[in-house]
Order: structure tokens, then C-alpha cells, then sequence
């Protein structure tokens, strides 16, 4: 059985074993709902849209993780996002102790490695694994445009091939289909 630790016991393992930046631990173990950012939001609390937005202390994870521990790291935010965020760096989320039906779990310090150890090992090996190649990588762009105009033709044909006035009419409601079955006559 896993020994139950403390949360702030695994968090000093956390930054014993991967480091810190600008005295911030890579890695850490929070609860969601003890999570806030300054974001730029164009709403009140109570949802009332402002006339000019502003910058306010909001929870960072209500709308979509409740009471449940969440492995974070240390993160760059992108320029694009950093006037949003009025900070360069962020905790992100990227481990969420819960089962699968979605209960929280207790984080455990085995698990918490186990995650972390992942993504390192993912970066280690980047670029091993087979990546997708463009199949029109290397064309000029008037034989991509014939390519995807020929891709075009064929996808209409297949989907729309048998169609005919006759069909169409029939189709819509406003054709007559007539049976006529000629007879003998003796």
C-alpha cells in the first residue's frame, strides 16, 4: 500500500528532485479551487459585460476541475497570451489525480514522478517517433490547386454521381415515377 504524504511533503520532493526557475518549483501539487490568476476579462463577477476590460482576480480552474489536486508545471506563457495573463510565467495544469470516473484521488508522490518522469522522457526522445509528412509537400502551388481540385471532382462524383434532373425531381417531390408494364395481347 502507498503511504498517504502530506501535500507539502511531495511538493519539497517535487523541487528537491526537478529544480526551480526564478525560485518557482518546476512542478507542483495544488487543490483547484485554491487557485487564482490576474486575467484581462471583459466581465463582472456576477457576469455583467464591462464597457472597457479589465484586470481581475479570477479562478483559475472553476469551470472545468473541481475539488481535485492538479499536478502543474512551470511554464513560459506565450506573447500572445501575456498581456491576458499580465505574467510571463504560469503554472499549468498537467496531471489530474482523479479515477476514471472522474473522483478525486489523493496525490501520492509515485504518481506524481511517474508523470513528470514522462514528459521528460517524451522530450528526450523527440523527434524519434515517425511524424506526418505532407503529401503535397515539395509541390508548386498551381499543381497543389490542381490536386485539390481533382480531389474535389472526385469526392462530388462519388457523393453526387447518379444524380439527374429525374432523380432530383423525385428527390424534391415535385417528379411523378410512373409504372408501365407492357402486356401481351392474345
Amino acid at each position: 500500500m502507498i503511504p498517504i504524504e502530506k501535500i507539502e511533503t511531495i511538493n519539497k520532493r517535487l523541487l528537491d528532485h526537478y529544480g526551480s526557475t526564478n525560485n518557482l518549483p518546476n512542478f507542483r501539487i495544488i487543490f483547484s479551487e485554491d487557485q487564482f490568476e490576474n486575467r484581462l476579462t471583459n466581465y463582472t463577477d456576477e457576469g455583467f459585460q464591462l464597457i472597457h476590460p479589465e484586470v481581475r482576480r479570477l479562478p483559475k480552474y472553476k469551470q472545468w476541475i473541481q475539488e481535485k489536486y492538479i499536478l502543474e508545471r512551470l511554464m513560459e506563457v506565450p506573447a500572445i497570451n501575456q498581456n491576458e495573463l499580465q505574467n510571463i510565467l504560469s503554472y499549468e495544469p498537467i496531471w489530474v489525480f482523479e479515477d476514471k470516473e472522474g473522483l478525486p484521488l489523493r496525490p501520492a508522490w509515485i504518481a506524481a514522478k511517474m508523470v513528470v518522469d514522462q514528459i521528460h522522457q517524451n522530450m528526450e526522445n523527440k523527434g524519434i517517433f515517425t511524424r506526418y509528412k505532407d503529401p503535397d509537400d515539395g509541390l508548386k502551388t498551381k499543381d497543389q490547386l490542381e490536386k485539390k481540385d481533382h480531389e474535389l471532382k472526385q469526392l462530388e462524383e462519388a457523393l453526387f454521381g447518379d444524380e439527374n434532373d429525374i432523380t432530383d425531381a423525385l428527390a424534391y417531390g415535385n417528379g411523378v415515377a410512373g409504372f408501365h408494364s407492357k402486356m401481351k395481347e392474345n
